[in-house]
């Protein structure tokens, strides 16, 4: 009898570890490929990226992953009131670490994500340097939408066969 992939809720932990940084970490169940596949597939991030509770879906999401690339996503209910987050980025090491400019605003945050992998389970680590400690004030009024996108996160990497006992 084939064994099917549960979901397993692992915490997400917020910490600032500075006035500019914002640290943010949790573990998957999945190998770090897959959960790096779910960050630069467009297909696979609009499933997973907004925040259901708020109501506003990602209307569209492009991503040309590659140093000097970029990225363009849209939240909204139709294209002439959607919300626009884009950059480029500065690194990408396949399963392992992307870096990228968040260019909507002057107030924008510089995000490195890594993942590291132990025992088939991904150490996922995002890291978010601001320009200034108002900035990280202004964004850290976002709490808890990191663990709830990471939580559709999960439940997206169940769906794609990972975490099977």
């Amino acid at each position: 009898m084939e064994s099917k992939p549960t979901l397993t809720k692992n915490p997400t932990t917020e910490v600032r570890k500075s006035e500019r940084e914002l640290v943010i970490t949790r573990t998957f169940n999945a190998p770090a490929r897959i959960v790096f596949k779910a960050w630069t597939t467009p297909e696979l991030f609009m499933r997973w990226w907004a925040p259901k509770s708020m109501g506003v879906p990602l209307l569209s999401c492009g991503m040309d992953v590659r140093v000097g690339g970029g990225y363009r996503v849209a939240f909204g209910h139709d294209a002439s009131s959607a919300t626009e987050f884009f950059g480029k980025y500065l690194e990408v090491i396949p399963n392992a670490r992307l870096v990228w400019t968040n260019e909507e605003s002057d107030d924008a945050a510089v995000t490195t994500v890594t993942f590291e992998e132990k025992d088939g389970k991904t150490l996922l680590t995002l890291h978010e340097l601001y320009p200034s400690k108002e900035a990280l004030d202004e964004a850290s009024g976002m709490e808890g939408v990191m663990s709830e996108q990471f939580e559709q996160l999960d439940e997206l990497l169940v769906e794609m066969g990972a975490g099977r006992a």
